[in-house]
């Protein structure tokens, strides 16, 4: 599954060949030269990873990471740091700041690719294209097929995605607000109950092979996907 890579870079050609890359392999790139035009972005709509430059105009990547994990909106966003820096210290540094993996100048572009799917897998597996299977129902994202009981399954686009969120997410109990953010999206503006409407259609979609009793309701938290 396709995502939005923030590209914070200062250096043109770096950030166009990174950029170009990234599009090519199919994700969606947003391009900041500063930590400055990067929280403008930020605010606006929040990126699925930040491939983050330590040495930055004004505030540097080490302390635009440690600002990010400091607040609770964008404390969850994947963060990989690039540099030309290569020393332990200077790894252990990047890393204790916040960012997921460190990536050193120069890099092949084919390793870029594969550190970011490695950081998405662990820290937000609703945004990659492996399957996932739970209890006989299994999801597909590259094909976009959702098949339980030995029959196709149908869902609406907002339906995948909120499965695949849930399956991806099994046990944990998310209320309406947090699924509105990692389904919807937190720049889009609708009401909590419109999540009820999409869970109801998605309990509907997966009667036929007996895989909506795994979506419960939590009273007074919201919902949860049982692992079996």
């Amino acid at each position: 599954m396709n995502s939005i890579v923030l590209v914070v870079e200062d250096e043109p050609a770096i950030q166009e060949l990174v950029a170009v890359n990234l599009e090519h392999a199919g994700h969606q790139v947003l391009r900041a030269s500063s930590a400055e035009e990067a929280d403008a972005m930020v605010r606006d709509a929040l990126p699925d990873v930040i491939l983050l430059d330590w040495m930055l105009p004004g505030t540097s990547g080490i302390a635009y990471a440690r600002r990010l994990r400091g607040a609770e909106r964008t404390r969850g966003i994947p963060i990989i740091m690039l540099t030309a820096r290569a020393e332990e210290r200077d790894k252990i540094e990047g890393l204790e700041s916040g960012a997921d993996d460190y990536l050193t100048k120069p890099f092949s572009p084919k390793e870029l690719l594969a550190r970011i799917k490695a950081v998405l897998r662990r820290r937000a597996p609703e945004h990659t294209d492996d399957a996932v299977e739970i209890d006989g129902l299994r999801l597909d994202p590259a094909t976009h097929r959702v098949s339980g009981a030995g029959r196709e399954i149908a869902l609406g686009p907002t339906e995948f995605r909120m499965l695949h969120f849930f399956m991806t997410h099994p046990e944990r109990v998310h209320s309406r607000t947090q699924l509105l953010d990692r389904v919807w999206g937190d720049h889009v503006f609708v009401e909590e109950r419109t999540v009820d409407v999409h869970i109801r259609r998605l309990r509907q979609a997966l009667e036929a092979s007996g895989h909506d009793r795994l979506i419960e309701t939590v009273r007074s938290s919201g919902y949860r996907m049982r692992a079996a």
